[in-house]
């Protein structure tokens, strides 16, 4: 199976342990169905230029970075001023803190990696540090720089490789506060809550990400075949219409129903009803 290239090569250093690594996107980005923009009389696809206002289209090799300072000043960076900025974290990733990974946040997760070793001889290394996060039952913290930005990176341990999750910056996430002040404080009704939480405990079970499917871009792509065949196709995406906005659900009843259909099915599941042998 081919792997594609890496999208960054460098070290992941523990103290005075340096190991060469390269990194692999862990996600399929080319997986989901993508359209184009198409000009309908003609049939043929949009395309569009980069243009000054007032000059036309320009060459790239014209374009540079621009940061705003104020309406319409700009200060201008050539890449290699950009390039000349030093930072140890641009080729080398320091292991500078370690923590249980149920202490991060989920917001804070941002994009999973595959870290492999680079070369015969980072493997050593690489085993170490991976079997050590195993065992510790920890995550490792670092900084390091890729495709001109600076990430924080989680790592830990993968089957016989590791997984580096780059992390969100606490700036780049927005307060909650603003979306949550109108919540109310009362607590739950005990009784509702206690069914609420025997629902949850049934309906546990190990997680299996191949149970989920993106439902929506699977009837896309029916749509997109039937169309391609000149065919009049009607879809729809999940079993159950959504419920009106603004009908009353008596919360109680629901909860109950719930425990029932999840009882039935548990016990359908596991055999249904027995038919008595005739003697």
């Amino acid at each position: 199976m081919a792997i594609g290239r890496p999208v960054w090569t460098g070290h992941i250093r523990l103290s005075l342990v340096s190991m060469p690594v390269k990194l692999y996107s862990a996600v399929e980005s080319g997986s989901k169905l993508s359209f184009r923009q198409i000009h309908e009389p003609s049939g043929k696809p949009i395309r569009y230029e980069k243009v000054v206002p007032g000059i036309g289209p320009v060459d790239a090799g014209e374009i540079v970075k621009g940061y705003e300072i104020r309406k319409g000043e700009y200060v201008l960076l050539k890449p290699e001023e950009i390039d000349e900025i030093r930072l140890e974290s641009k080729k080398t990733m320091d292991l500078v803190q370690f923590v249980d990974v149920c202490e991060i946040d989920p917001i804070y997760f941002d994009r999973p990696y595959f870290v492999a070793p680079d070369g015969d001889l980072a493997e050593d290394a690489f085993r170490v540090v991976r079997d050590a996060l195993r065992k510790s039952k920890k995550v490792g913290l670092g900084q390091f720089t890729m495709r001109g930005r600076e990430y924080v990176g989680a790592l830990k341990p993968c089957d016989r490789g590791m997984v580096l999750e780059t992390l969100r910056f606490e700036e780049d996430l927005r307060a909650a506060d603003a979306y949550f002040s109108e919540i109310g404080t009362d607590k739950a009704e005990p009784e509702l809550l206690s069914l609420a939480e025997e629902l949850i405990e049934r309906k546990s079970k190990p997680f299996d990400a191949a149970a989920f499917k993106d439902s929506y871009a699977e009837a896309l792509e029916e749509l997109v075949r039937n169309k391609a065949r000149g065919k009049v196709a009607v879809t729809s995406v999940g079993k159950d219409e959504a419920k009106p906005k603004g009908e009353v659900v008596d919360l109680m009843a629901a909860l109950k129903q719930s425990l029932g259909e999840n009882k039935k099915k548990r016990s359908t599941s596991s055999g249904g009803t027995r038919k008595k042998k005739v003697a």
